[in-house]
């Protein structure tokens, strides 16, 4: 309002201009946090905030996207067709396992199918699950690689390239969990030294994939495998203290390892096996000398054996329905076995077919 010659006058404001005052862009949610979507939970920080009342700004300059809904009354194609499912998995769960490879390629619902737990824990109850034997190769550079053996069909099958980290390292662990990974753990590098690396082979997707490294680097350490979970022990490492005491175990459900009480002494060991649920181990301490433990899962606890079964046990052995088999001579084709009953290694088995140039170890 303007006062000219003593009269009031009134001039007009128009109307865009009320529109612009009535906005305090000091206030607008248009430069809040996208976050607070009330007035109030903006009040918390910013006083006085007032809801935009401009219609042509948008309260946000990255909308969100909306996802397309899916219908869940679709119809997913059979597995067979003619077939119901139920029937069409019991036919695929006796396709051999040489074979399991071509039916991941057919389609996404057999892929899925043959990835899961469910295929292979019904072959597993079933009574039909099938076996391999890992084997491991060296060629003249040095390089690794790994070939699968189906004692069934007699039929070889080359496994996926190694990572790389593990293409020329050496005196690493190897063992089989779930039944049908294959576990490379551990061992040497011959630039970066001693490893905490972990990959595993998966006879599901035909790929190597990575697992939880180690807690400790080792390399030429003693493994086995009890109730599916892999436990490792001893070994060497750089540094001052490269002989090493500490064990642990990893879980392949939980993807977890953990620390078990250590040894009684650092050793580097070169043979073990699990015989009636405790684990034995047979190597060379700090100072060179031979020494032996066992290992007791349940109470979690090491102690040093000097029994007729450790005393007479020298080369690599194995345990079959209970019984101990081990080798004795440096051909391979001659076994030695336990006899709990007298505690020695009294019996032998020749099969009287020498062939030098076996790699058995004897000491």
């Amino acid at each position: 309002m303007q006062y000219e010659n003593g009269i009031s006058t009134r001039k007009e404001v128009p109307y865009q201009l009320l529109c612009k005052a009535m906005v305090d862009t000091t206030a607008c949610l248009c430069r809040v946090d996208a976050g607070l979507k009330t007035v109030a939970g903006v009040n918390k920080y910013v006083r006085g905030t007032k809801l935009c009342l401009q219609p042509d700004i948008k309260p946000s300059i990255h909308p969100t996207r909306q996802k397309p809904t899916r219908d869940r009354n679709t119809i997913q194609s059979p597995l067979l067709p003619g077939l119901p499912d139920d029937l069409a998995i019991a036919c695929l769960i006796r396709v051999p396992r040489i074979e399991h490879f071509k039916l991941r390629l057919v389609c996404k619902r057999w892929y899925r199918l043959l990835a899961g737990n469910f295929y292979y824990s019904l072959r597993k109850n079933l009574g039909i699950a099938e076996e391999w034997i890992y084997v491991m190769k060296r060629d003249r550079d040095g390089k690794l690689s790994w070939h699968a053996f189906d004692p069934i069909y007699q039929l070889w099958q080359p496994l996926p390239p190694v990572p790389r980290e593990y293409s020329e390292a050496f005196d690493f662990g190897c063992a089989v969990l779930s039944g049908c990974h294959l576990y490379l753990f551990g061992g040497k590098d011959p630039v970066k030294g001693s490893m905490r690396r972990v990959v595993f082979y998966s006879a599901r997707t035909n790929k190597w994939h990575r697992a939880r490294d180690m807690l400790r680097r080792r390399h030429f350490f003693g493994c086995c495998v009890i109730n599916n979970c892999l436990y490792v022990a001893g070994g060497e490492s750089e540094g001052s203290h490269r002989s090493l005491r500490s064990a642990e175990v990893y879980d392949p459900k939980k993807n977890k390892w953990s620390f078990i009480s250590d040894m009684s002494t650092a050793m580097v060991p070169y043979i073990g096996v699990v015989y009636q649920g405790k684990w034995f181990l047979k190597g060379l301490g700090s100072h060179r000398q031979v020494l032996s433990e066992v290992y007791q899962p349940k109470v979690d606890s090491w102690g040093s054996v000097s029994d007729g079964m450790v005393q007479g046990w020298r080369n690599p052995c194995t345990t079959i329905n209970g019984h101990l088999y081990a080798l004795d001579c440096k051909d391979g084709c001659k076994l030695r076995t336990y006899d709990e009953t007298s505690g020695s290694w009294s019996k032998h088995i020749d099969s009287k077919m020498h062939f030098r140039g076996s790699s058995a170890r004897q000491s």
